[in-house]
């Protein structure tokens, strides 16, 4: 690391924050200082560098095509120090930070999470409910639950459930139902972000190719699942999606047909890393729960 003695640190902070906000003057925001000193920090550091980092254009600093991986390396790096602060910062290792997709949060998660309460009151809960995935060595998360094929860069993924999807549908439509065939008779109301295609389900079921007219398409598979429940349609579900809609009844699932997508949720972890308590007990509880909530596809 001795060539970093040849360059001043708030040189290249000040790369990194231009290039990352494309504009002197965003960067001087985010550092607290004037746009010239900003300048001048840009300047000096492609001085000491060697390299013209940035083309000053009508539309703002452009990277130059020498300057485009050194920018990518100066934010990978200062997103590294700044997960090393946030770590010697952090001051209470009983709050538990967890990151979730919103409909695993909505459908499964937050209706459960009383239970862990009363097993571990020494843990207070942090529910960030995104969809980004979210690197636990970078942050102040502490695990990740996500659906993927789990090869995912940089994280530690473990398998903590295969995904099977399945029709589901109202009970007044499932009335109808006598063998799987009859679902193409049904209209759909598809999830239009969804990793997989009826033709998944179909494969199982001795009917490749073909798939029920659509009715209505949503991004959310949240509000596929209301559609379904309110009778719009026949929806392809999974387990942590619908298992509260089955078990109380407002969802059927004909026929008990599943079928494996190849993808699976995943706890999230650093690599590399040594999981707290907090964490090891966090993934104890949920696996418990999610054997409860496999009961009811048995």
């Amino acid at each position: 690391m001795k060539n970093l003695n040849s360059v001043h640190l708030n040189g290249l902070r000040a790369l990194e924050t231009v290039g990352r906000l494309g504009s002197l003057q965003a960067a001087a925001d985010e550092l607290g200082v004037s746009v010239g000193a900003v300048s001048q920090q840009v300047i000096k550091a492609e001085a000491q560098l060697g390299q013209v980092i940035f083309e000053r254009t009508a539309r703002g600093m452009i990277a130059t095509e020498a300057g485009r991986p050194v920018l990518s390396a100066l934010d990978e790096g200062f997103a590294r120090l700044s997960a090393a602060v946030s770590l010697a910062q952090r001051k209470d290792d009983t709050i538990l930070t967890i990151s979730v997709a919103p409909v695993f949060a909505a459908r499964w998660l937050v209706c459960r999470l009383d239970r862990f309460a009363e097993r571990h009151p020494e843990i207070k809960l942090r529910l960030d409910a995104t969809t980004n995935l979210v690197n636990p060595a970078l942050g102040d998360v502490d695990i990740g639950i996500r659906v993927g094929n789990g090869r995912w860069p940089d994280v530690k993924a473990e398998l903590l459930l295969e995904q099977e999807v399945f029709p589901v549908c109202s009970p007044e439509m499932a009335a109808k139902l006598r063998e799987p065939v009859d679902i193409l008779a049904l209209p759909a109301v598809v999830d239009g972000r969804a990793m997989f295609s009826w033709e998944v389900w179909m494969r199982e079921a001795g009917l490749s190719g073909a798939s029920p007219s659509t009715r209505h398409v949503f991004n959310d598979a949240s509000l596929c699942l209301d559609a379904a429940i309110a009778g719009q349609g026949v929806m392809l579900a999974w387990q942590t999606l619908a298992h509260f809609a089955l078990a109380e009844g407002r969802l059927v699932a004909p026929f008990g047909i599943r079928a494996k997508t190849g993808f699976g949720h995943y706890f999230i972890t650093a690599d590399g890393a040594r999981e707290p308590k907090k964490v090891r007990d966090f993934k104890a509880w949920i696996r418990e729960e999610m054997a409860g909530t496999l009961t009811l596809f048995q």
